[in-house]
């Protein structure tokens, strides 16, 4: 365990300095929805004045400014997840500490507002960063999805499955061993993160209206309640210890960490990986894995948080992750030299466009109604406004990955993204 510290929330603005909050759905409500939507307009129609499409000739406005503001974002970033992960874990130390409905139901949203958290650093991902590091990073303890449910724990009709209820195989259940487990024997077979976590607090989804109902009774008095309980307790002790090692690769305060040697780079070098990583995100992975599969073979098991019906408010974070990056709009007060900037610096008028675009994204995913699953039914028509709205949300995504893709070349910089 990492030393416990406040619970930090994130405050975004828009580069133009009008301050708005980002979308951070707590509950399935319309008017929550709504107001994200609303949140993320404005945030689109910040800079519609004229001098935002003009090339600045302000000379602290340079790669390298907008490199440093970068890491000391991403930094600021991982430690508001930390800070949240560990209001998590306290949470379910409290909920396993007397296992009832009202412990359950703080856990339950605890593990929501730290998502949310976590949700806009996945922008920092897909170019061989810390976290997506091919020999040690964490990324597959961390976020690694989709989760069998069976691997872990029990399901419906099969009461002794997973790893939970076979004592024979695992007689003791600690680090190590969730560590080793995950995905041993295949990709879904996922034991550590946000969704085994997710999962051993709301049960399976069975309910077409909601998420999961799983019993507090489950870490009380039912088969196996003991290891279930050891189960959560370590799992959400990795969590916090794996972005712990986060934040210590972007310290500032250490000298030898990625963070020095990021910023030891040729600032096109650092700039070109910034903007892959925006770029990945956009298309491949969130209009594509996340939205466009599960969309497509109308499948919940391929839905991103589909045990606590999360997956919009995923999809919204991970999207005003791309326009936080943009906008240099960082938890905890990092403000500086935006990525826009030093577009705008060399091409005003493809700078605009592109806050534009992103913006248009971070509200046309805001309007896909939740819970995500509900427009996945097998009955539900294409011409379903949840449908609709989810194609809307994927296409908006994508129209913006080519613009960012300009928008390094008018840098001087070319990415290659899926």
């Amino acid at each position: 365990m990492v030393a416990r510290s406040p619970h930090v929330r994130s405050q975004l603005h828009c580069t133009l300095g009008v301050p708005y909050s980002p979308p951070m759905p707590r509950t399935r409500s319309t008017s929550v929805i709504a107001s994200v939507v609303a949140t993320a307009l404005l945030g689109a129609a910040c800079g519609d004045d004229d001098s935002s499409t003009s090339a600045t000739t302000d000379p602290g406005v340079t790669m390298e400014a907008a490199v440093q503001t970068y890491a000391d974002g991403v930094h600021a970033s991982y430690a508001a997840s930390l800070a949240s992960a560990i209001a998590l874990d306290e949470a379910i130390d409290g909920f396993l500490d007397m296992p009832d409905e009202e412990t359950l139901a703080a856990a339950r949203q605890a593990w929501l507002d730290a998502r949310d958290d976590y949700g806009f650093t996945e922008a920092f991902r897909f170019y061989g960063g810390p976290i997506d590091d091919e020999q040690d990073g964490p990324e597959g303890l961390i976020n690694a999805w989709p989760l069998d449910e069976a691997y872990i724990d029990y399901v419906e009709g099969a009461p002794g499955a997973g790893i939970i209820n076979d004592r024979d195989s695992y007689p003791t259940i600690d680090a190590d061993l969730l560590v080793s487990l995950n995905e041993r024997g295949g990709e879904t077979n996922i034991s550590t993160g946000w969704h085994a976590i997710e999962f051993l607090l709301w049960g399976q989804d069975l309910d077409d209206d909601g998420p999961g109902a799983r019993p507090a009774a489950d870490y009380a008095d039912a088969p196996n309640a003991d290891r279930r309980a050891a189960y959560l307790a370590v799992a959400s002790d990795l969590l916090v210890d794996q972005l712990g090692g986060l934040v210590d690769a972007w310290d500032p305060a250490v000298s030898e960490n990625y963070r020095a040697e990021f910023l030891a780079r040729q600032p096109q070098e650092a700039m070109t990986d910034i903007v892959t990583g925006l770029g990945e995100l956009s298309r491949g992975e969130l209009a594509g894995e996340r939205i466009n599969v599960a969309y497509v073979e109308r499948s919940q098991e391929d839905e991103h948080s589909c045990f606590s019906d999360n997956t919009t408010a995923d999809i919204v974070a991970n999207a005003t992750g791309v326009q936080m990056v943009l906008e240099a709009a960082y938890p905890g007060g990092v403000t500086g030299t935006s990525v826009l900037d030093v577009v705008a610096a060399a091409d005003g008028e493809l700078a605009e466009r592109l806050r534009r675009e992103v913006g248009a994204s971070v509200a046309a995913v805001a309007a896909i109604p939740a819970p995500f699953d509900r427009n996945l039914a097998d009955g539900v028509p294409d011409s379903d406004p949840g449908r609709m709205a989810i194609l809307a949300g994927i296409e908006a995504l994508e129209a913006q990955t080519p613009t960012l893709v300009s928008a390094a070349e008018a840098l001087g910089l070319t990415i290659n993204v899926s």
